[in-house]
């Protein structure tokens, strides 16, 4: 039974697998170690007011049997060609900034060198390779056992770290002042937990889960398989705020912006509450988890630009998938020539384009979604439609907030 529960979960643990990766690792951990508990109503609400803008993803797709992009489309080339514009000016930092994680995390668990450029280039060549050689649907059984590891170990180290605390807890929730502060909180709410433009991909993966399996997903079905994933997000969004803010808070140390350095700040949260021995266990872990955000960015990105070039041409077009894959890798690999010595700035870079762009995905996703596009009954119902209203208040108003005070 239980495994026939986890045969019948697909996108959403995409969705997961994707999510929990630099948001959760990096900036939750961080927002832990530099507020406390102060930042906990921040990751609250934006998992509620990005909420429906995910689900309106698989929503779509399994109503209509269409992508997101073709949706888009539908709405005017102008629309579509906004799309392709931004995804190209952010799936650089976004592909950069995962991987020089993951890089970090390999040098601290293989330590066969410390050059992260070259952990880059040899994750990415992996990468590569594995999606050419079609391993990724293996890769996408074991992201299932990857995520319940990487959740199993996080919850032991919370409930460690809450044993061994002595000292009361302060909740006290905190307002961002100044701009390295605000900064840092659009950062965080950026990636979290992920970029919006997710939804889009989630709609892909939704038809590829159809034809690989030969079903027809129901809708109630994509928004049970999407609840599943988000949930598991926000669970383990706040077990690393809790994290950063018991082991690291207050203590004098703040985390590198170096790569090698961060990593094993990162690793020594889990093995200073659960102990030497399981140094090994949660490398891998974290590792893994980051090392399937980079393969599922690196695949999802170029499938969504050369689909997109495509629904803009009319016709299949030379910008193939394949075309699309060489050339992020490339792009990924001029981007860390120049930041790799500054990992903090890149991921800061890449989190705050995701957070700018959110109310344009946002928009699009609920005029679509809401529109005559969708057939009646697969509309969302009055109290998510109010929630999206206030959703893209919310994102608009950070957005703004933070262009004033840069």
């Amino acid at each position: 039974m239980k495994k026939s529960f986890l045969n019948s979960l697909g996108p959403g643990l995409l969705f997961a697998g994707a999510a929990i990766g630099v948001s959760h690792l990096v900036q939750s951990t961080k927002a832990g170690a530099e507020f406390g508990f102060g930042l906990l109503w921040a990751l609250l609400l934006v998992h509620l007011f990005k909420y429906p803008f995910f689900q309106f993803g698989p929503r779509y797709a399994a109503a209509t049997g269409e992508t997101l992009l073709d949706g888009y489309k539908k709405l005017g080339k102008p629309v579509l060609t906004a799309y392709y514009m931004i995804n190209f000016a952010t799936m650089f930092t976004i592909q950069a900034a995962v991987t020089i994680v993951t890089a970090g995390l390999a040098s601290q668990l293989f330590g066969l060198t410390n050059d992260l450029v070259l952990w880059s280039i040899i994750i990415i060549i992996i990468s590569v390779l594995i999606l050419i050689i079609g391993k990724y649907k293996l890769l996408d059984n074991l992201m299932k056992y990857i995520i319940i590891l990487l959740t199993l170990s996080t919850l032991t180290a919370v409930l460690i770290a809450l044993y061994s605390n002595k000292e009361t807890f302060n909740f006290t929730q905190i307002i961002p002042i100044g701009s390295i502060e605000i900064t840092f909180l659009i950062a965080f709410l950026g990636w979290m937990p992920a970029p919006l433009d997710i939804s889009v991909w989630h709609s892909i993966w939704t038809l590829e889960k159809d034809k690989t399996s030969n079903t027809k997903t129901k809708p109630t079905q994509a928004i049970f398989d999407f609840n599943v994933g988000y949930l598991g997000t926000l669970f383990l969004g706040v077990c690393f705020v809790i994290l950063g803010a018991l082991v690291m808070f207050n203590s004098g140390e703040t985390f590198s912006n170096s790569g090698g350095v961060f990593a094993s700040q990162l690793i020594n949260l889990y093995t200073e509450n659960l102990g030497e021995y399981s140094y090994i266990l949660i490398a891998v872990a974290a590792f893994t988890t980051m090392f399937s955000t980079t393969i599922t960015t690196l695949d999802a990105s170029p499938r969504a630009m050369a689909k997109t070039a495509n629904l803009l041409l009319d016709r299949k077009t030379k910008f193939n998938y394949w075309f699309w894959i060489l050339f992020l890798a490339f792009g990924t690999f001029i981007i860390l020539y120049f930041f790799m010595s500054n990992m903090g700035l890149l991921v800061k870079i890449a989190t705050i384009l995701s957070f700018l762009t959110a109310p344009f995905y946002a928009i699009l996703n609920y005029i679509l979604i809401t529109g005559k596009h969708t057939p009646k009954e697969h509309q969302p119902n009055i109290y998510l439609k109010v929630l999206s209203w206030l959703g893209i208040v919310f994102l608009t108003g950070f957005s703004v907030w933070f262009l004033l005070n840069l």
